[in-house]
């Protein structure tokens, strides 16, 4: 079977379907990561928490709980990356056995195709998960420079290089929290993709959904109006 066989083996539907996917996945993590100005996502909300907590490091004696939220942070990393590379080697398995999944797909869309098709279905959603997975693992490993530097932040609070340390660390943990959040959107995605399987059509639907679900949680959830908002006495003041 040659390339142009291979490639004639999808609709035009399932090209746009595909394109559609991507196009939201980048997009929306470039959005996340690039916010409109006056339209800080949660993400950047966080970052600037971020550094504040380095800051309170700084005079906080003993630093036993910044210590502990560290090590909570590289668990978290360690988990999704272990379930990531458990989901990629079922669908690995998935594709040597493609018999029994296009039955199982062919009730659902009602159509047939060749084992081909199913296989690139799966492919996709491996290509995710396999972006998650590394996305996960450089996380941890961030977390652990981040936890590096945080040891390396003079006790002393008039250290001259207490704040420019406190800082770094600051910088490497929001580098850490950026792709384990990457990671996570390609999880996302990756569940997304899944509904390919049923046709082209279910394919657009999901990755809208996923796309929809992901701009309201860092651009229009309480979370995000409870980060925007200032502790005053009797309640939260939205901060203008």
């Amino acid at each position: 079977m040659t390339w142009i066989d291979r490639a004639l083996a999808f609709a035009p539907m399932d090209y746009l379907a595909v394109a559609v996917l991507l196009a939201g996945w980048l997009w929306i993590g470039w959005r996340i990561e690039n916010p409109a100005p006056g339209k800080p996502s949660v993400s950047a909300l966080m970052a600037d928490f971020r550094r504040d907590w380095m800051r309170q490091m700084v005079t906080r004696q003993p630093r036993v709980f910044d210590a502990q939220l560290i090590s909570i942070m590289r668990q978290g990393t360690s988990f999704f990356a272990s379930t990531a590379v458990i989901a990629v080697g079922g669908g690995l398995a998935l594709i040597g056995n493609t018999d029994r999944l296009s039955d199982i797909a062919q009730d659902l869309a009602l159509t047939s195709a060749p084992a081909l098709v199913w296989e690139v279905k799966i492919l996709i959603v491996l290509l995710f998960l396999s972006n998650a997975f590394l996305k996960f693992v450089w996380a941890n490993r961030l977390f652990g420079y981040c936890a590096v530097l945080m040891a390396a932040v003079p006790n002393e609070p008039e250290d001259a290089r207490c704040l420019p340390r406190a800082a770094q660390a600051a910088e490497i943990c929001i580098t850490a929290a950026r792709s384990f959040n990457k990671g996570l959107r390609s999880t996302y995605f990756a569940l997304a993709s899944v509904a390919w399987l049923v046709g082209p059509l279910a394919l657009i639907g999901a990755g809208g959904l996923t796309f929809a679900v992901l701009y309201r949680r860092e651009f229009a959830s309480h979370s995000r109006t409870v980060l925007l908002s200032l502790p005053a006495e009797g309640g939260l003041d939205t901060a203008s």
